[in-house]
Protein backbone atom coordinates (compact mmCIF):
# COMPACT_ATOMS: atom_id res chain seq x y z
CA UNK A 1 0.00 0.00 0.00
CA UNK A 2 1.63 3.26 -1.13
CA UNK A 3 -1.09 5.29 0.59
CA UNK A 4 0.41 7.47 3.37
CA UNK A 5 -3.02 7.67 4.98
CA UNK A 6 -2.91 3.95 5.73
CA UNK A 7 0.30 4.47 7.70
CA UNK A 8 -1.19 7.30 9.75
CA UNK A 9 -4.26 5.16 10.48
CA UNK A 10 -2.01 2.30 11.61
CA UNK A 11 0.04 4.61 13.85
CA UNK A 12 -2.81 6.42 15.56
CA UNK A 13 -4.98 3.33 15.62
CA UNK A 14 -2.12 1.45 17.28
CA UNK A 15 -1.72 4.16 19.91
CA UNK A 16 -5.48 4.12 20.58
CA UNK A 17 -5.40 0.30 20.84
CA UNK A 18 -2.49 0.55 23.30
CA UNK A 19 -4.41 2.98 25.51
CA UNK A 20 -7.62 0.96 25.33
CA UNK A 21 -5.96 -2.35 26.15
CA UNK A 22 -4.04 -0.80 29.03
CA UNK A 23 -7.40 0.39 30.38
CA UNK A 24 -8.77 -3.15 29.97
CA UNK A 25 -5.84 -4.57 31.98
CA UNK A 26 -6.58 -2.02 34.70
CA UNK A 27 -10.30 -2.84 34.83
CA UNK A 28 -9.90 -6.62 34.69
CA UNK A 29 -6.93 -6.67 37.03
CA UNK A 30 -9.07 -6.54 40.16
CA UNK A 31 -9.87 -10.20 39.54
CA UNK A 32 -6.17 -11.09 39.57
CA UNK A 33 -5.56 -9.14 42.77
CA UNK A 34 -7.36 -11.92 44.63
CA UNK A 35 -4.71 -14.48 43.61
CA UNK A 36 -2.67 -15.47 46.72
CA UNK A 37 1.04 -14.64 46.41
CA UNK A 38 4.08 -15.03 48.63
CA UNK A 39 5.31 -12.06 50.70
CA UNK A 40 7.77 -9.73 49.01
CA UNK A 41 11.34 -10.86 49.72
CA UNK A 42 13.39 -7.89 48.54
CA UNK A 43 14.87 -6.29 45.44
CA UNK A 44 15.76 -9.55 43.70
CA UNK A 45 12.32 -11.06 44.27
CA UNK A 46 9.54 -10.84 41.70
CA UNK A 47 6.30 -10.58 43.64
CA UNK A 48 3.74 -11.42 40.91
CA UNK A 49 4.23 -15.17 40.52
CA UNK A 50 2.35 -18.14 41.91
CA UNK A 51 3.61 -19.88 45.06
CA UNK A 52 2.86 -23.26 43.49
CA UNK A 53 3.20 -23.17 39.70
CA UNK A 54 1.83 -26.06 37.67
CA UNK A 55 2.78 -27.76 34.43
CA UNK A 56 0.18 -25.67 32.58
CA UNK A 57 1.43 -22.36 33.98
CA UNK A 58 4.92 -23.15 32.69
CA UNK A 59 3.69 -24.60 29.39
CA UNK A 60 1.38 -21.74 28.45
CA UNK A 61 3.82 -18.96 29.35
CA UNK A 62 6.78 -20.47 27.50
CA UNK A 63 4.93 -21.91 24.50
CA UNK A 64 2.97 -18.71 23.82
CA UNK A 65 6.13 -16.65 24.24
CA UNK A 66 8.01 -18.92 21.82
CA UNK A 67 5.24 -18.74 19.21
CA UNK A 68 5.10 -14.94 19.49
CA UNK A 69 8.88 -14.69 19.22
CA UNK A 70 9.23 -17.02 16.24
CA UNK A 71 6.34 -15.33 14.42
CA UNK A 72 7.94 -11.88 14.69
CA UNK A 73 11.41 -13.10 13.77
CA UNK A 74 9.93 -14.82 10.73
CA UNK A 75 8.15 -11.65 9.62
CA UNK A 76 11.33 -9.59 10.07
CA UNK A 77 13.30 -12.12 8.01
CA UNK A 78 10.64 -12.06 5.30
CA UNK A 79 10.66 -8.26 5.22
CA UNK A 80 14.45 -8.10 4.97
CA UNK A 81 14.78 -10.76 2.28
CA UNK A 82 11.61 -10.27 0.21
CA UNK A 83 10.32 -6.71 0.72
CA UNK A 84 13.57 -4.82 1.35
CA UNK A 85 12.37 -1.32 0.40
CA UNK A 86 10.76 1.48 2.40
CA UNK A 87 7.24 2.64 1.56
CA UNK A 88 5.18 5.75 2.28
CA UNK A 89 2.29 3.50 3.27
CA UNK A 90 2.01 -0.03 4.66
CA UNK A 91 3.40 -3.23 3.23
CA UNK A 92 1.23 -6.35 3.59
CA UNK A 93 3.86 -7.72 5.99
CA UNK A 94 3.20 -4.72 8.28
CA UNK A 95 -0.45 -5.73 8.49
CA UNK A 96 0.64 -9.26 9.39
CA UNK A 97 2.95 -7.92 12.11
CA UNK A 98 0.23 -5.69 13.55
CA UNK A 99 -2.20 -8.60 13.56
CA UNK A 100 0.30 -11.00 15.14
CA UNK A 101 1.12 -8.58 17.94
CA UNK A 102 -2.54 -7.74 18.58
CA UNK A 103 -3.40 -11.44 18.64
CA UNK A 104 -0.69 -12.31 21.13
CA UNK A 105 -1.58 -9.33 23.31
CA UNK A 106 -5.10 -10.72 23.56
CA UNK A 107 -3.73 -14.25 24.12
CA UNK A 108 -1.51 -13.04 26.96
CA UNK A 109 -4.51 -11.38 28.58
CA UNK A 110 -6.45 -14.66 28.48
CA UNK A 111 -3.40 -16.63 29.64
CA UNK A 112 -2.91 -14.33 32.63
CA UNK A 113 -6.52 -14.74 33.74
CA UNK A 114 -6.48 -18.53 33.33
CA UNK A 115 -2.96 -19.45 34.51
CA UNK A 116 -1.53 -16.16 35.85
CA UNK A 117 2.21 -16.80 35.61
CA UNK A 118 4.54 -15.21 33.09
CA UNK A 119 8.16 -16.05 32.39
CA UNK A 120 9.15 -14.46 35.71
CA UNK A 121 8.48 -17.79 37.41
CA UNK A 122 11.62 -19.25 35.78
CA UNK A 123 13.89 -16.26 35.07
CA UNK A 124 15.67 -13.62 37.21
CA UNK A 125 13.89 -10.35 37.91
CA UNK A 126 16.67 -8.24 36.38
CA UNK A 127 16.44 -9.99 33.00
CA UNK A 128 13.39 -8.08 31.76
CA UNK A 129 14.88 -4.73 32.76
CA UNK A 130 18.23 -5.72 31.26
CA UNK A 131 16.69 -6.63 27.92
CA UNK A 132 15.23 -3.12 27.52
CA UNK A 133 18.51 -1.47 28.58
CA UNK A 134 20.29 -3.63 26.00
CA UNK A 135 17.91 -2.33 23.34
CA UNK A 136 18.59 1.30 24.32
CA UNK A 137 22.34 0.69 24.16
CA UNK A 138 22.15 -0.72 20.64
CA UNK A 139 20.17 2.37 19.59
CA UNK A 140 23.15 4.47 20.70
CA UNK A 141 25.35 2.51 18.28
CA UNK A 142 22.84 2.72 15.44
CA UNK A 143 22.33 6.46 15.83
CA UNK A 144 26.00 7.37 16.26
CA UNK A 145 26.38 8.34 12.61
CA UNK A 146 23.29 10.59 12.54
CA UNK A 147 23.24 12.30 15.94
CA UNK A 148 26.57 11.40 17.50
CA UNK A 149 27.02 9.88 20.93
CA UNK A 150 28.15 12.82 23.08
CA UNK A 151 26.52 16.24 22.52
CA UNK A 152 26.42 15.67 18.76
CA UNK A 153 30.01 14.37 18.53
CA UNK A 154 30.39 10.93 16.97
CA UNK A 155 32.12 8.10 18.80
CA UNK A 156 34.94 6.39 16.82
CA UNK A 157 32.88 3.38 15.72
CA UNK A 158 33.52 1.73 12.38
CA UNK A 159 30.88 1.94 9.67
CA UNK A 160 30.69 -1.85 9.54
CA UNK A 161 29.84 -2.06 13.23
CA UNK A 162 27.06 0.52 12.88
CA UNK A 163 25.75 -1.12 9.70
CA UNK A 164 25.68 -4.51 11.45
CA UNK A 165 23.69 -3.04 14.34
CA UNK A 166 21.24 -1.43 11.92
CA UNK A 167 20.79 -4.56 9.82
CA UNK A 168 20.14 -6.97 12.68
CA UNK A 169 18.66 -4.73 15.37
CA UNK A 170 15.13 -5.88 14.58
CA UNK A 171 15.82 -9.40 15.82
CA UNK A 172 17.33 -8.18 19.10
CA UNK A 173 14.61 -5.59 19.68
CA UNK A 174 11.87 -8.12 18.95
CA UNK A 175 13.41 -10.44 21.54
CA UNK A 176 13.76 -7.66 24.14
CA UNK A 177 10.16 -6.52 23.74
CA UNK A 178 8.49 -9.93 23.45
CA UNK A 179 10.50 -11.41 26.32
CA UNK A 180 9.68 -8.48 28.60
CA UNK A 181 6.03 -8.60 27.52
CA UNK A 182 5.68 -12.27 28.48
CA UNK A 183 7.78 -11.89 31.63
CA UNK A 184 4.92 -10.23 33.51
CA UNK A 185 1.32 -11.36 34.06
CA UNK A 186 -1.24 -8.76 33.00
CA UNK A 187 -1.91 -7.45 36.50
CA UNK A 188 -2.92 -3.87 37.25
CA UNK A 189 -0.43 -2.21 39.62
CA UNK A 190 0.53 1.22 38.30
CA UNK A 191 4.03 0.16 37.28
CA UNK A 192 2.69 -2.76 35.26
CA UNK A 193 0.14 -0.58 33.48
CA UNK A 194 2.78 1.96 32.43
CA UNK A 195 5.11 -0.86 31.43
CA UNK A 196 2.54 -2.67 29.30
CA UNK A 197 1.60 0.58 27.56
CA UNK A 198 5.29 1.09 26.76
CA UNK A 199 5.57 -2.48 25.45
CA UNK A 200 2.52 -1.94 23.23
CA UNK A 201 4.11 1.18 21.73
CA UNK A 202 7.35 -0.71 21.08
CA UNK A 203 5.41 -3.51 19.40
CA UNK A 204 3.68 -0.91 17.25
CA UNK A 205 7.04 0.55 16.25
CA UNK A 206 8.38 -2.94 15.54
CA UNK A 207 5.37 -3.73 13.36
CA UNK A 208 5.93 -0.69 11.13
CA UNK A 209 9.35 -1.73 9.80
CA UNK A 210 10.25 -0.54 6.29
CA UNK A 211 7.88 2.42 6.58
CA UNK A 212 8.61 6.13 6.98
CA UNK A 213 7.16 6.17 10.49
CA UNK A 214 9.69 3.55 11.60
CA UNK A 215 12.54 6.00 10.94
CA UNK A 216 10.72 9.22 11.87
CA UNK A 217 13.10 11.11 14.17
CA UNK A 218 10.49 12.49 16.57
CA UNK A 219 8.66 9.16 16.88
CA UNK A 220 11.82 7.09 17.48
CA UNK A 221 13.14 9.51 20.10
CA UNK A 222 9.72 9.44 21.78
CA UNK A 223 10.11 5.66 22.05
CA UNK A 224 13.49 6.11 23.73
CA UNK A 225 12.32 8.86 26.09
CA UNK A 226 9.23 6.95 27.21
CA UNK A 227 11.48 4.82 29.41
CA UNK A 228 12.23 8.02 31.39
CA UNK A 229 8.57 8.41 32.28
CA UNK A 230 8.13 4.69 32.91
CA UNK A 231 11.12 4.37 35.23
CA UNK A 232 10.37 7.60 37.09
CA UNK A 233 6.66 6.94 37.56
CA UNK A 234 7.28 3.37 38.76
CA UNK A 235 9.89 4.60 41.26
CA UNK A 236 7.52 7.31 42.53
CA UNK A 237 4.66 4.82 42.91
CA UNK A 238 6.89 2.44 44.87
CA UNK A 239 7.88 5.22 47.26
CA UNK A 240 11.50 4.09 47.50
CA UNK A 241 12.93 7.58 47.00
CA UNK A 242 15.13 6.76 44.02
CA UNK A 243 13.03 8.43 41.34
CA UNK A 244 15.69 11.13 40.66
CA UNK A 245 18.09 8.42 39.50
CA UNK A 246 15.65 7.48 36.72
CA UNK A 247 14.43 11.00 35.96
CA UNK A 248 17.87 12.58 35.71
CA UNK A 249 19.63 9.44 34.48
CA UNK A 250 17.41 8.96 31.43
CA UNK A 251 16.95 12.73 31.20
CA UNK A 252 20.72 13.02 30.99
CA UNK A 253 20.74 10.59 28.07
CA UNK A 254 18.27 12.85 26.29
CA UNK A 255 20.48 15.91 26.84
CA UNK A 256 23.76 14.15 26.02
CA UNK A 257 22.63 12.11 23.03
CA UNK A 258 19.00 11.84 21.97
CA UNK A 259 17.99 15.48 21.44
CA UNK A 260 20.89 16.04 19.04
CA UNK A 261 19.11 13.99 16.39
CA UNK A 262 15.94 16.09 16.36
CA UNK A 263 17.24 18.92 14.21
CA UNK A 264 16.85 21.49 16.97
CA UNK A 265 18.80 24.74 16.83
CA UNK A 266 21.87 25.21 19.01
CA UNK A 267 19.94 27.73 21.11
CA UNK A 268 17.13 25.26 21.77
CA UNK A 269 19.58 22.56 22.80
CA UNK A 270 21.39 24.98 25.11
CA UNK A 271 18.10 25.96 26.73
CA UNK A 272 17.14 22.31 27.27
CA UNK A 273 20.58 21.58 28.72
CA UNK A 274 20.44 24.56 31.06
CA UNK A 275 16.93 23.57 32.11
CA UNK A 276 18.23 20.09 32.96
CA UNK A 277 21.07 21.56 35.05
CA UNK A 278 18.66 23.90 36.84
CA UNK A 279 16.37 20.98 37.70
CA UNK A 280 19.32 18.96 39.04
CA UNK A 281 20.49 21.86 41.21
CA UNK A 282 16.98 22.44 42.53
CA UNK A 283 16.37 18.80 43.52
CA UNK A 284 19.80 18.02 44.95
CA UNK A 285 20.10 21.25 46.93
CA UNK A 286 17.50 19.70 49.24
CA UNK A 287 18.16 16.02 48.53
CA UNK A 288 21.84 16.33 49.42
CA UNK A 289 24.90 16.73 47.21
CA UNK A 290 26.18 13.37 48.39
CA UNK A 291 23.45 11.75 46.29
CA UNK A 292 24.43 13.59 43.11
CA UNK A 293 26.22 10.51 41.75
CA UNK A 294 22.75 9.04 41.09
CA UNK A 295 22.40 11.03 37.89
CA UNK A 296 25.43 9.45 36.20
CA UNK A 297 24.63 5.80 36.96
CA UNK A 298 22.26 5.14 34.07
CA UNK A 299 24.31 7.07 31.46
CA UNK A 300 27.47 5.31 32.63
CA UNK A 301 25.85 1.88 32.36
CA UNK A 302 24.36 2.62 28.93
CA UNK A 303 27.63 3.88 27.47
CA UNK A 304 29.71 1.06 28.93
CA UNK A 305 27.28 -1.54 27.59
CA UNK A 306 27.05 0.21 24.20
CA UNK A 307 30.82 0.22 23.75
CA UNK A 308 31.04 -3.39 24.96
CA UNK A 309 28.44 -4.43 22.37
CA UNK A 310 30.25 -2.46 19.66
CA UNK A 311 33.47 -4.22 20.64
CA UNK A 312 31.83 -7.65 20.45
CA UNK A 313 30.39 -6.83 17.03
CA UNK A 314 33.82 -5.68 15.84
CA UNK A 315 35.43 -8.90 17.10
CA UNK A 316 32.73 -10.95 15.38
CA UNK A 317 33.30 -9.10 12.09
CA UNK A 318 37.07 -9.63 12.40
CA UNK A 319 36.62 -13.37 13.02
CA UNK A 320 34.23 -13.64 10.05
CA UNK A 321 36.73 -11.81 7.83
CA UNK A 322 39.51 -14.16 8.92
CA UNK A 323 37.40 -17.22 8.21
CA UNK A 324 36.39 -15.89 4.81
CA UNK A 325 40.02 -15.18 3.96
CA UNK A 326 41.06 -18.71 4.90
CA UNK A 327 38.10 -20.22 3.03
CA UNK A 328 38.89 -18.28 -0.14
CA UNK A 329 42.64 -18.92 0.01
CA UNK A 330 43.36 -22.05 2.09
CA UNK A 331 46.88 -22.38 0.70
CA UNK A 332 47.91 -19.23 2.58
CA UNK A 333 47.43 -21.05 5.88
CA UNK A 334 49.84 -23.76 4.83
CA UNK A 335 52.47 -21.22 3.74
CA UNK A 336 52.26 -19.44 7.10
CA UNK A 337 52.76 -22.73 8.91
Amino acid sequence: MENPRSLQIALWGGIAFSLAFTALIWLAGERLNAVPLLPDQGALWYYWKLPNPTFMTHLTAWSFYALHQIALWSLIYYAQTRVQKYATGLHPVNLWALGVNAGFILLHFVQSHLWYDGLAQDTPVWSSQGSVILMLCVILIMENKRRGMFFGAKAPLSKRVMDFARKYHGYLFAWAVVYTFWFHPMVNPFGHLVGFFYMFLLMLQGSLFLTRIHVNKAWTVFQEVTVLFHGTLVAVSQGNGIWPMFAFGFGGMFVISQMHGLGWSRLTRWLVGLGYIAAVLTIYSSRGWGQLNEIIRIPLIEYLVAFAIAGLIAIGIWIADRRNTVASNPSSVGRKQ
